[in-house]
């Protein structure tokens, strides 16, 4: 790790643990918000699906050679993502109360990809140009491995704590909320079914 530079360093042991802190916190919320039993599972798959509008990018750029390609797909992830937090916080704003705390960790799951794709067009500055026909080096558009990869530890350190904190959280927050639609489908059901009002 000596020959990493600081801006490799800031992203791969700063912003990427932040983002994976962030994601769990915001899982904490929502299941104080008890978004199984207000917003629904529909909530839940935003969250899966903005997840991994993030997380596909962070792969490539785990295992492949950071170049144009790369840097577009990053940034069209990113927009795509935002897009899709605009429409989840929009939804869960009409069916739940979306606490002042929730919404500030929003924010750091907003801009923390943003940085990291600052930090990685800084590291390939070239490249970032090249993509405006511009810079020294011809833009490279293809997926190549990593001609030096990362160290293994960190990758399967880092890829244990994104499934551990960030997917299994909302795979148990969607679970939770396909059994309260269940449950409350069944108990609909029950009360049609004897005429009784659903209170």
């Amino acid at each position: 790790m000596s020959s990493c530079q600081p801006e490799q360093l800031v992203l791969m042991y700063f912003l990427l643990p932040l983002w994976i802190a962030a994601g769990l916190a915001d899982a904490l919320c929502h299941r104080r918000a008890d978004i199984a039993h207000t917003a629904g599972p529909f909530e839940s798959l935003l969250h899966l699906l903005m997840l991994v509008e993030v997380g596909l990018p962070l792969l490539a750029a785990l295992f492949l050679e950071i170049d144009a390609l790369l840097i577009v797909l990053m940034l069209v992830a990113f927009a795509v993502h935002e897009a899709t937090a605009l429409w989840d916080v929009g939804y869960a704003a009409r069916r739940r109360r979306v606490s002042p705390l929730e919404q500030h960790v929003h924010s750091f799951l907003e801009m923390i990809p943003l940085m990291s794709i600052i930090v990685v067009v800084i590291l390939r500055w070239d490249q970032f140009l090249a993509i405006f026909g511009a810079g020294a080096q011809p833009a490279r558009w293809e997926l190549a491995w990593k001609e030096e990869p990362l160290p293994a530890a960190y990758v399967v350190v880092l890829l244990a704590c994104v499934a551990v904190f960030s997917v299994g959280p909302y795979l148990l927050e969607l679970a939770q909320g396909l059994k309260a639609s269940r449950q409350a489908a069944t108990a609909a059901g029950a009360s049609g079914s004897t005429g009784i009002e659903p209170r």
